[in-house]
């Protein structure tokens, strides 16, 4: 039960993620924080991204459902075998399994949001941005990270492993 106003984009070339290293792109993670009557939204979850020009979000899959918004720019988005080129005002439905990636095939920034049903979100990484030094590596085993953990400053309690046989 809140209204969050500011929130804080931050570098997608960290060592956390050897398999989605963009360093021109940001991305920030919104919850509805808890007021002091302990009341909040808790099943969702806001990704809100800037891909820089030529950037892309590698093929993934996730066991929840996602919907994606084009705010600016124009994106290539795969759907499993399908690619097409979306503008701003598309909206992706995409459900949970589905591997999806997204490139930013336009000459600025793109900006896009994603809302999932969960404060814990699993990936699978079916391809890479490998981070340097990382390049012949295979992606990680599939994790699901706990947002409203990471966001409140618990990391230890964060992340945890997910099964591939969940993801289909």
């Amino acid at each position: 039960m809140g209204i969050v106003e500011n929130w804080e984009y931050m570098p997608l070339a960290t060592e956390e993620d050897p398999d989605d290293y963009r360093p021109d792109s940001k991305l920030a993670i919104v919850i509805d924080p808890s007021d002091s009557a302990g009341k909040y939204v808790k099943g969702l979850t806001v990704f809100k991204e800037k891909i820089a020009a030529g950037d892309q979000i590698p093929l993934h899959q996730h066991t929840v459902e996602e919907v994606l918004f084009v705010d600016k720019g124009e994106v290539e988005v795969q759907l499993d075998q399908e690619r097409r080129v979306i503008s701003p005002g598309t909206i992706v439905f995409i459900p949970a399994g589905v591997a999806h990636g997204f490139k930013n095939v336009g000459e600025q920034v793109a900006r896009i949001h994603a809302v999932f049903p969960e404060s814990e979100i699993s990936i699978r990484y079916l391809e890479r941005n490998p981070a340097p030094g990382t390049e012949g590596d295979d992606p990680q085993p599939p994790i699901a990270f706990n947002v409203r953990e990471l966001l409140e400053g618990n990391p230890e309690n964060a992340v945890s492993p997910v099964p591939i046989k969940d993801f289909n």
